[in-house]
């Protein structure tokens, strides 16, 4: 049952209760795709001029895809302005788990309108997985200067607030209680903490960050200028200790970070509360 004030238990157009991404995805296509439609920001369809129904640009162009297999519990959503783009302006990935939680795989949220730096391929132009096959030394350098966080092709939109608002929404409506994800850096985990995530597992080790970075511990003293990623008061802000964690400043992988929302509550984590913050530079 939905525990949200408000929120009623999703179900399809016979009136039967909905409770997983795999049975949403066996509904006709028009229908599922109404549902997942309901997930993506408010926002992002006024900006760019998307209908909410019909998922069309002014141009009639369909900027909306959804990736949802019959059978199976996963849904990709994609919203492109144009065909020819070679990113999203909004990209989500879901999925059921096998305890009757949401995991959060996924979610990106691009301003089309600002630079784009190719942090995302090797120096060879292959697609690196969140640089964990490879780097692209010299778009991360223009991207950190720049003020964008590491992974990041493009700067974001403020949006993810209200997609978390609905996504809460969403997921009570199918009777579940957690949403869990694995943040892809550091700035991902603080940020994950503003919005009432809380940790299953690794808050140790984001304690243990914490203390290492002030003044005088290991990865203080390791902010030596020996790369452009490592420079001296880094230790200060969200963006240059993740830069620095970026860099392999932990001599040891980002991993094993796991953390949970529950649905109706925030967990106040601050494993980082005397952090400076940061003016936004334009990218």
């Amino acid at each position: 049952m939905a525990k949200l004030s408000g929120n009623l238990q999703l179900t399809d157009s016979r009136g039967r209760p909905l409770f997983t991404l795999r049975e949403i995805n066996s509904l006709e296509e028009k229908e599922k795709e109404n549902i997942y439609g309901s997930i993506i920001p408010g926002s992002l369809f006024k900006r760019f001029g998307i209908s909410e129904d019909s998922f069309l640009t002014a141009c009639r162009e369909r900027a909306v895809r959804f990736i949802a297999p019959s059978g199976l519990g996963v849904v990709r959503i994609h919203v492109r302005i144009n065909p020819s783009d070679r990113d999203d302006v909004f990209f989500l990935e879901i999925a059921d788990t096998h305890y009757h939680q949401m995991e959060l795989s996924l979610c990106v949220i691009n301003d089309p309108s600002s630079p784009r730096f190719d942090v995302d391929v090797d120096e060879h132009g292959r697609y690196n997985f969140f640089s964990t096959s490879g780097r692209n030394i010299p778009e991360e350098i223009r991207s950190m200067e720049a003020g964008l966080y590491p992974n990041q092709t493009h700067r974001g939109m403020r949006m993810f607030g209200e997609f978390l608002g609905n996504f809460e929404r969403f997921v009570d409506s199918l009777g579940m209680e957690f949403i869990i994800a694995e943040p892809l850096s550091y700035d991902n985990a603080i940020r994950y903490e503003k919005y009432g995530f809380d940790y299953i597992s690794g808050k140790k080790m984001m304690l243990d960050i914490n203390e290492g970075f002030r003044p005088g511990n290991t990865y203080e003293r390791r902010l030596d200028g020996s790369t452009p990623f490592r420079r001296p008061g880094f230790e200060k802000t969200v963006r240059g200790r993740s830069w620095a964690i970026h860099d392999g400043i932990l001599n040891v992988p980002w991993d094993g970070i796991r953390i949970y929302f529950q649905v109706g509550k925030r967990a106040g984590v601050d494993t980082f509360p005397e952090r400076e913050t940061e003016p936004e530079r334009p990218a």
